[in-house]
This record gives C-alpha cells, structure tokens and sequence, in this order.
C-alpha cells in the first residue's frame, strides 16, 4: 500500500514526508493503522549519526500505537481490531535472552539496524521509486502505517489513549524500570535523576513510587526542573556542580544511593562527574545514549574499586515488554504513574521538524505525533 513517512536521506538534514510503499505481511507480521507515535531523542540521534542505520534513506520512528488492520500466517496472538503498542525492543518469548528472563537483551534485537524484516530478512518498506527504507529499529512509527513481526507489537487495553499508550513503547518503561528495575531503587534510598525529560521524568516517576526518601532532580533547562517538582522531585538543580553540596547536606554526605542518567546525550567525559554523587556501594545507572562511534571514558578507576561503586548499563530499563507495557498503562489507568501530564504538545507528522527544534531547546517533555483521518 501507499502512504508516507518521515524520513531522512543524509545526516544533518531536517526530515522530509515523502510516500512510501509498504509490503502485505508476510507469516508472523501484522499491519497497524498508526494512531499515535512519541518523539523520543533517540531518533534524533539518527540525524546526528549517533544511532548508524544499516544505511539510508530511513524511516524514523520507534515510540507508537494504533489498531491491527490485517495478520499474515501462523499469528495467532492478534486479531483484526486489537489495540497494541509497538516496542522498540522485539521479544520472542524463545531465544536464550528471553528465557532466561531479559526479554531487553531478545536476540531479535541484533538485528534493529539493519532494516531487514526478522521474518525473512527482506525489506518490507521502499521508496516511491522502489528503494529500500531502513526503518528505526524495525518499526517506523513515523508513518500512518506499518508492517511488523508480532514480536514488536503488545496486545493493549482498548480503552487507553493512543498518545498515552505510545510512550509506552519506549520512553515509560525505559525510565521506570531504569529505577525500579536496572537501578532497584529500595524504601528510604536517596535518588538523582540526571535529565528530566521523557525518560527521566519517569524515571523520578519509578524512583518516587519504590519509596525513595530524597529524588533529586538535575537538568539545565529551568523549566523541567520546575516541571520535576510537580513529579515528585524533592530538590532541583541546574547541575550536578550545583547540587553536590545540598545532596551532600541531606543525605549526611552519603550520597545517592542510585544515580539515574538518562540525559538527552552521554559524554563519556560526564561519567566521573555522576559517579561523584553515587554513594558508597551505590550504582550509577546509565540509561541515556551518546555516539555509538565514542569509547572514551573519565573514570577514576581506584575510587571505582575503593568505593565499590557500581555503573550499570540499561536497555529499555530491564523491561520484559510484553508484560510490563501492559502493567504500566493499568497504574496509568488507576492513577499512579503520570502520564498524560507527560504530554507536552501533539503534532501532525508534517510539523514533525518543529516537535524536534521544541524538544532540542527544552520545551517538552514528550511531544507526540497524532494521526487523522487524513493521514489514513
């Protein structure tokens, strides 16, 4: 079928909507009729280089929901009708990861970008002139449309928004559980979240459900830090420089037991500079991405050991997707996990250059991209 997309055909370039051509599914995929999509920073980092696709032009997007419109072969956990959320991380449910309960670490996810279908390594998106399109971690969200494997998809509630429902492909539980999961915040702990946006407000969000004590708030932009302290943030600060007295103060010069970072872009340069508020025995959780080209760190190596700190990788904070997307839209639903209030501004997929020049210059929390009538 015909329709359009988002998409960038050269780095450092605004996105451009162009048609493009989507394939039938094929065993094991299904089509979706795209109702909401997030813009998360991650799909900037396509336009910086940051995240390399296996090659252009690309289709963006990686955060969405909308309603199944057609199943191939051998799908047998949707149905025609279903309300689902696309999870940027596939999860099989039978390779080793997945089994051994980190369905984050699904072996699917070695091939995210490549932009082959995992179904029979093909690509299922082309340009009007027949071009192969490498959509952003097999999904594509940026479009109306989109055909996936069914490890992709999380079967929904019918009664949740669209646009809540898909930050929930990417930006809630990967802030959530970068506390509750990968950071295993605890009762009376002491907790900064370093970078407020989508991912750190949730974060401060998993930070303040588990029952940590103090959750300060670090970010530049003075307008999220006023907006953490309606999230539940107990202090708020520009930087971790004009934090690191007041932490002191309030935890008795321990520190923070978890350190959450989940900032727009990591600098290797950045990391002592965080570990230098994680507590003895604490553990720094580093949850934002920086150029996948970068492996230089600052580390004091002898304070690492000495201290017997912790620096802890995390992926889509430790979620297990199929189970966790639907458990953190039923807190949505019971009113315990913010996420509305998350939403910023909605845009159309043409105004989609300024949702991004809004969120690089801290406007937004998220912005999200809704789809109309028109659009379908």
């Amino acid at each position: 079928m015909k329709t359009k997309g988002a998409i960038l055909r050269e780095l450092n370039t605004p996105w451009q909507i162009e048609e493009i051509e989507i394939g039938d599914p094929k065993a094991h995929e299904i089509k979706i009729r795209m109702e909401a999509a997030g813009m998360c920073h991650s799909d900037h980092h396509l336009m910086t280089g940051g995240i390399p696709m296996g090659g252009f032009p690309i289709l963006g997007g990686h955060e969405g929901a909308g309603v199944v419109e057609e199943i191939g072969e051998g799908v047998t956990d949707f149905a025609v009708g279903d309300h689902v959320v696309l999870s940027f991380i596939p999860s099989c449910g039978k390779c080793k990861s997945c089994k051994a309960g980190v369905a984050n670490l699904c072996d699917f996810g070695a091939m995210l970008l490549q932009g082959e279908a995992v179904s029979d390594h093909t690509f299922r998106i082309h340009t009007s002139d027949g071009q192969p399109v490498y959509p952003m971690t097999l999904l594509g969200t940026f479009s109306p449309y989109m055909v996936v494997h069914e490890a992709s998809a999380v079967k929904i509630d019918p009664e949740i928004p669209f646009e809540v429902a898909a930050l929930c492909g990417c930006g809630i539980p990967t802030g959530y559980g970068s506390s509750t999961r990968s950071g295993d915040v605890r009762p009376g702990e002491d907790v900064a979240i370093i970078g407020v946006g989508g991912v750190g407000t949730a974060a401060l969000q998993g930070a303040v459900i588990a029952g940590a004590r103090n959750v300060f708030a670090i970010d530049p932009v003075e307008w999220k830090r006023e907006q953490a302290l309606k999230f539940g943030a107990t202090q708020v600060f520009a930087s971790v420089e004009e934090a690191m007295n007041d932490i002191g103060n309030s935890t008795e010069w321990g520190m923070c037991q978890k350190v959450i970072v989940t900032v727009g872009e990591v600098h290797g340069t950045d990391v002592d500079t965080w570990m230098s508020i994680t507590a003895k025995n604490g553990t720094c959780v580093l949850t934002g991405m920086g150029n996948m080209m970068e492996n230089q760190v600052t580390l004091n190596l002898s304070m690492l050991t000495l201290l017997q700190k912790n620096l802890q990788g995390s992926i889509f904070g430790g979620a297990n997707p199929k189970l966790d997307i639907p458990n953190l839209l039923s807190m949505y639903k019971l009113g315990k996990l913010k996420i509305e209030e998350m939403i910023t501004r909605t845009y159309s997929l043409d105004q989609i250059n300024e949702g991004y020049q809004d969120m690089l210059e801290g406007r937004n929390i998220r912005g999200v991209i809704r789809y109309t009538d028109a659009d379908h």
